[in-house]
């Protein structure tokens, strides 16, 4: 059964980008019919929530948005496209004060009344703003309050499974989605949509997003025609909690402010390790120590389930506690005594920072269709420093709800759908249970250890080849692959199903991408080609559906703002130097 609906704005996504959105589209216009679609529950589900570090912001003295953004730009190894970059560092200033005096987050405070800043590895400045250890809890409720107090739309476990163009696949028309609940398709027909449903990487044996994320979005935009750039960057974050494999706490994030504030990283002997790979210690940025957790993993240097430790004990049992409770709180319910002991930890894919290419204001080449959150690609570039993530989500999701207001008013007649593409998504939704019912439990296992294995940490040119063979016969399997219920009623085997084929299209593009890039920058580490390049001469990847089959090509990297060598810094050149502990 096909349902159809409309509405003015409908946002994909209840992050802080889709919220943000809807939260400013509104504001724009009132009368404006805006709906939010989400996979799980608003403000209940998505990664969002689970931000535990804080939002990066120049607001101290010493402080400035140009200092902020040399550190994203050289912390993105000069791949960041520097005008979505300089709207991030920008915005973030604006941003965190319409959470604090708007929204009303409480992010703690300095005694003379100031917002503390902590540190977060690689920046030059402690600017990094938050609610202790639940920054992202904090921000979530705020936002999740103030839309449910207006009259914004919700679609609850509302699955959206294909962008409708119009039937010249020149413009959106549409989304097509699955009601959970009920199993029925439903169109919604739209002036304008956000593409905001979230990355996740969790096509990988280790990572941190929540369990609703399959990176849905960035396989629609791959299967509509769109442009992919940087999918080879996929970050790890060095300190998940290894917990044992029958726990699903393990991969779950230990925040990046744990080694910012001075804790240790130790080997299987107790042996403390970072110094032998950067002069920063445990504060080098995150690409780094995961590559060096790894390298002591590999070496056989390792914890009794195969991690490395992280230890806290020597800031001070009772003041750990105090600054990281909810850490703490967490460590202890896997049976870890993080103030006081030591915690296994282990890298764990955790951010892309690869997405759909997109402008400043949103807008992308699809007209109708709309950018912001971890969908879509090129502000962060190789590496994203920890607390610009969340400013991130919420400075465009802000930006795409204006842009969407302002272009809704002003398109007064609903787009026409392809009525032969719905019916071709119907069909491709429903090509389960046309087939034999299988082990999808075993296809995906073989997945998270073939990503892992493969196209991880550390990259070269077999590994990604034999990747690229393993996805291509795991993505025939899937086809053969049925469900044994045939009900379509809140059939979670179904949608696990179509999570896995999600997963398999865009760790293809990964996988391609970073076969095709022959240097080491940022997060992609090629132990074939360890050299960074030539960074005048940088270039980025695209990958886009052609046909049945995946195309790359690269681009240059237009240095508009500032380029290699130089800084909006006095008296520095490249990245400022990094803070004194």
């Amino acid at each position: 059964m096909l349902e159809r609906s409309t509405t003015d704005i409908l946002i994909l996504g209840s992050g802080g980008a889709g919220l943000f959105a809807a939260l400013h589209a509104f504001n724009a216009d009132p009368d404006l019919q805006i709906t939010v679609a989400v996979k799980g529950l608003l403000g209940k589900c998505g990664c969002t929530r689970m931000v535990q570090g804080g939002y990066n912001a120049a607001l101290m003295p010493g402080d400035s948005v140009e200092r902020h953004f040399m550190d994203t730009i050289a912390g993105g190894k000069w791949l960041p496209r520097q005008d979505l970059a300089w709207r991030l560092v920008e915005g973030a200033v604006e941003r965190i004060r319409e959470l604090e005096n708007e929204l009303g987050c409480f992010f703690d405070r300095n005694a003379d009344g100031t917002l503390h800043n902590k540190a977060f590895a690689g920046q030059s400045f402690d600017r990094t703003i938050h609610k202790g250890d639940l920054t992202g809890i904090e921000i979530t409720n705020r936002l999740m309050e103030q839309v449910w107090d207006r009259p914004i739309q919700r679609l609850e476990e509302h699955r959206a499974i294909a962008l409708i163009p119009t039937p010249t696949g020149d413009a959106l028309s549409g989304v097509l989605m699955i009601d959970m609940r009920s199993g029925n398709f439903r169109f919604v027909q739209a002036k304008t949509v956000l593409l905001a449903t979230g990355g996740g990487p969790t096509m990988y044996r280790y990572h941190t997003p929540s369990g609703d994320k399959s990176c849905d979005g960035m396989a629609m935009a791959l299967r509509a025609g769109l442009h992919l750039r940087d999918m080879e960057m996929v970050q790890f974050h060095p300190t998940g909690l290894l917990a044992g494999p029958s726990t699903h706490m393990t991969g779950t994030v230990l925040e990046e402010g744990l080694r910012g504030a001075g804790g240790y990283l130790l080997d299987g002997a107790g042996k403390r390790f970072m110094y032998d790979y950067d002069e920063r210690g445990e504060r080098a940025t995150r690409d780094i120590v995961s590559r060096a957790i790894f390298a002591e993993m590999r070496a056989g240097n390792t914890t009794p389930h195969g991690g490395v430790y992280i230890e806290m004990k020597h800031l001070g049992v009772d003041d750990v506690r105090r600054r990281f409770k909810g850490m703490v709180e967490r460590c202890a319910d896997c049976g870890f005594d993080l103030a006081g002991g030591r915690v296994e930890v282990v890298p764990t894919a955790h951010y892309m920072m690869g997405g759909v290419i997109f402008e400043p204001d949103c807008t992308t080449s699809l007209p109708g269709l709309y950018l912001a959150g971890e969908d879509s690609g090129g502000v962060h570039g190789a590496n994203r420093l920890g607390g610009n993530g969340v400013a991130n989500s919420t400075v465009f999701g802000g930006i795409a709800g204006e842009t969407m207001a302002a272009h809704a008013r002003q398109d007064l007649a609903f787009r026409e759908p392809d009525e032969s593409s719905i019916e071709f998504e119907t069909a491709r939704a429903r090509y389960p249970f046309t087939k034999p019912s299988g082990d999808l439990n075993a296809l995906r296992e073989r997945l998270l250890d073939l990503m892992w294995n493969q196209v991880g940490v550390l990259r070269d040119s077999t590994g990604l080849e034999q990747g690229i063979a393993d996805l291509d016969d795991l993505k025939c399997e899937l086809m053969e692959t049925g469900l044994a219920d045939g009900g379509q009623v809140f059939n979670l085997t179904w949608h696990d199903w179509l999570n896995l084929q999600s997963q398999i299209d865009v760790s293809q593009a990964i996988a391609r991408a970073a076969l095709q890039r022959e240097n080491s920058r940022g997060a992609h580490f090629r132990e074939d080609f360890p050299e960074e390049g030539d960074l005048a001469a940088s270039t980025y990847t695209v990958v886009r559906m052609a046909g049945d089959s995946l195309e790359l090509t690269v681009e240059p990297v237009d240095f508009s703002i500032v380029k290699p060598g130089s800084s909006l810094i006095d008296g520095e050149a490249g990245m400022p130097a990094v803070a004194a502990k």
